[in-house]
């Protein structure tokens, strides 16, 4: 039996890091618990509000935050820690931009995205180039905080 998996982020700024990571993934930040989200609205104003309503300290209110997937296979958890990124992570996650695709098709859809995700804040590390049949190419980049991921 398989099981569920939540992949934890240490971060700065959770709130900031969740929204780039919600971007690249096409995924949502869930509303607060208990609170039905009109189409449409914001949910981090909801959660604004709703840590206001609940007394969290405008201090505390960005120690996490979340984002899932809007068909419910996957989640993305953010917690603020106090020390900056020092090293290498040791696990990364692979972007899946150019599925089905090979060589200069495959290279350009994945270089079409890593100019989208520079402009969301992320830097372009590395280029890999094809080398079949082992290595189809793919991009290293890293989030805002730092966090290396791949776009393959």
């Amino acid at each position: 039996m398989s099981r569920d998996i939540q992949i934890t982020f240490d971060a700065r700024d959770p709130r900031a890091l969740s929204t780039f990571w919600r971007d690249v993934l096409g995924y949502v930040h869930p509303g607060p618990p208990g609170v039905e989200l009109p189409e449409g609205a914001d949910p981090l104003a909801a959660w604004d509000e709703f840590l206001a309503r609940i007394g969290v300290p405008p201090e505390q209110r960005n120690t996490r935050s979340a984002i899932e997937d809007p068909e419910g296979r996957g989640r993305v958890f953010f917690q603020q820690v106090p020390e900056d990124k020092v090293a290498k992570n040791r696990v990364h996650l692979d972007v899946r931009a150019a599925p089905g695709l090979q060589g200069d098709e495959r290279m350009a859809a994945l270089e079409v995205e890593c100019e989208r995700l520079v402009a969301l804040g992320a830097t372009r590390v590395q280029r890999f180039e094809p080398h079949p049949p082992m290595e189809s190419g793919f991009i290293v980049m890293t989030d805002p905080e730092g966090n290396e991921f791949c776009l393959d």
